[in-house]
């Protein structure tokens, strides 16, 4: 850092404090000068987004995946403990990616696994509107491929 009245390179903080936002307090002293000042540091976050189909993007939400997640489990037998645990590993695979950009396809097929693992029905709910099902035969090849994984 360099000194705001000499322009010095070398400064030593002599007090650090966190305040509100996530920002970092530091007052420091010039080691040439011995003038002091305050700087603020706040960690930069690129936000994660998401690519749509026609390529429009948009900031990643936890919310839809919870939506359409939530949607597919209504009235089924599985403890809403084990559905966050799935969504906080989808969620962690997502905004572990180096790059700050995934196409919202890669997260539906995320969503898929995590949901054939969870639980059958619950899986071709979401594959049925994920997938667009056009008609019950479509049904009928998802549900038997299904059934000969068991």
């Amino acid at each position: 850092m360099n000194c705001p009245f000499c322009n010095a390179p070398d400064t030593k903080v002599t007090d650090s404090r966190p305040t509100d936002n996530n920002t970092i307090r530091r007052r420091r002293e010039c080691i040439v000068c011995g003038k002091r000042f305050t700087t603020y540091e706040k960690v930069e976050t690129i936000p994660m987004m998401v690519i749509k189909k026609g390529e429009i993007r948009e900031p990643y939400s936890r919310e839809k995946i919870e939506g359409g997640v939530y949607r597919a489990c209504h009235k089924r037998p599985i403890p809403v403990s084990e559905i966050n645990a799935m969504i906080d590993r989808i969620e962690t695979q997502i905004l572990s990616r180096e790059d700050h950009e995934i196409a919202s396809s890669e997260i539906g097929e995320m969503v898929m696994r995590g949901l054939a693992e969870l639980d059958d029905v619950a899986y071709v709910r979401f594959a049925s509107v994920y997938r667009e099902f056009k008609d019950v035969d479509t049904f009928l090849h998802e549900i038997e491929k299904i059934a000969k994984k068991r």
